[in-house]
């Protein structure tokens, strides 16, 4: 018994060993994490003390002026308008007294800054808008009384790069892309000799265009010229790179012919070359020229260098002007409206000039441009004839064109690269317009 009891002795000893160092385990834990989650919140708490807020003090002041704008609508009064800026009566009547106030034209935008507050409510401190020729018109106060100043508007040009697919015709995919219609209207003439305008645009068809657009105080004036573009007819492509005032191919070829295709910037042809059944004799008979249907009083254009060889009324041509371009060909502009300014036999005319205006006098059913192409008094299909190529870029000048042709270039590479990235590689896609401003 006395054996067995000695040898519990150990055992007992090591189990009383090992629960003294878990407690003192235990303790020392106990002294470093606090034992309840209230203990850790008591040690973080946060003593909270009133702050007093005068709401007189944290308001901003009211203003002493204001900026308005409005545009000046067809039909408005200066009145009207400027009641609608907010301007005292007083000071109105002050400004109708103004000549400079004559100067503003419908669709103008004018600004005004305007004082506040019950002594000057209304009171006119200043007023600007923008006049013809981009003259920058302001007028303001000066002690009691205003006065009015001009100077030439700060217009700051800037190159815009824009992408688009037609689906219907040039204007509509230019006003879905946000691109001027003048612009559109340079494109129509750049491309003009290659593309035909009136019978060869089909859906899927595609420009770039690179062009300028001026700006006024931040805001956009008009469009100037196109510096680049590119345009895609039924897969053949054709770009455009301006030189000098005009526009040439990257090799430096002249992108408009001799002469160009049509009189009319954009139209369509309703009568062509040939055979057809005469709308007012009802007989059938040779058509020695193309008719484009197009509304009264639209410019008819010169389609090439020349002498006015005659300009008045001829039987069924009605008004008629014929220009001598060389010693064989001539072209005839008939059922004219009006003649342009300056145009009488032996007048000089270049490229582009305008003749007349579209009408229907002489034998026409209605207003259209009866328009023919001669070469040795023979009529031939003004759509179809072989045009003269324009002067290329001169060999001494290669060089400068060159350069200023790859930086054009560049940029409308730049664009079909972000289509490219946009269409996945060419997987399918809608194109996105990129903005270089």
């Amino acid at each position: 018994m006395q054996g067995e009891e000695t040898q519990g002795i150990p055992l007992q000893r090591a189990a009383l060993l090992a629960l003294f160092a878990l407690s003192s385990a235990l303790a020392a834990l106990a002294a470093i994490v606090p034992s309840t989650d209230a203990a850790l919140l008591l040690a973080k708490a946060a003593v909270l003390e009133p702050v007093a807020i005068r709401l007189e003090e944290a308001l901003l002041p009211a203003p002493a002026t204001y900026v308005r704008e409005d545009r000046l609508q067809r039909g408005d009064t200066f009145q009207s308008l400027l009641a609608r800026l907010a301007i005292g009566e007083a000071d109105v009547q002050l400004l109708l007294r103004q000549r400079a106030l004559q100067l503003l034209r419908p669709g103008a935008i004018v600004t005004a800054e305007v004082r506040a507050g019950t002594d000057h409510e209304g009171e006119l401190v200043w007023l600007s808008f923008l006049a013809a020729r981009d003259t920058a018109v302001r007028i303001e106060r000066v002690g009691q009384g205003l006065v009015a100043s001009e100077q030439r508007a700060q217009i700051v040009t800037r190159s815009v790069l824009k992408s688009a697919v037609i689906r219907s015709s040039l204007f509509a995919a230019a006003d879905a892309a946000g691109i001027p219609d003048a612009v559109a209207i340079q494109l129509a003439d750049v491309f003009g000799s290659d593309v035909d305008f009136h019978r060869e645009l089909r859906q899927g068809d595609r420009f770039s265009v690179l062009y300028e657009m001026h700006w006024v105080d931040g805001r956009p004036l008009r469009a100037g010229s196109v510096l680049a573009a590119e345009f895609t007819n039924q897969g053949r492509r054709y770009r455009a790179l301006r030189y000098a005032d005009n526009y040439y191919t990257p090799d430096g070829k002249n992108m408009r012919k001799a002469l160009l295709r049509s009189p009319l910037e954009l139209s369509r042809v309703s009568s062509g070359f040939g055979m057809r059944m005469h709308p007012l004799h009802k007989a059938w008979r040779t058509h020695q020229g193309v008719d484009y249907a197009a509304p009264a009083g639209t410019r008819v254009r010169a389609v090439g260098n020349g002498t006015v060889e005659f300009a008045g009324r001829q039987g069924g041509y009605g008004n008629l002007v014929i220009v001598r371009h060389d010693s064989r060909v001539a072209t005839f502009y008939a059922h004219l409206k009006a003649f342009g300014r300056g145009i009488r036999a032996n007048a000089r005319v270049a490229q582009g000039d305008t003749l007349g205006l579209v009408g229907q006098s002489g034998w026409a059913t209605g207003p259209h441009l009866h328009y023919e192409f001669r070469v040795a008094g023979a009529a031939r299909n003004p759509l179809s004839v072989p045009l003269p190529a324009g002067t290329p870029v001169a060999r001494r000048d290669m060089d400068a064109f060159r350069a200023s042709a790859q930086a054009l270039a560049a940029q409308l590479d730049l664009l079909a690269g972000s289509q490219v990235a946009a269409l996945g590689g060419g997987n399918g896609g809608t194109w996105v317009p990129l903005f270089l401003e």
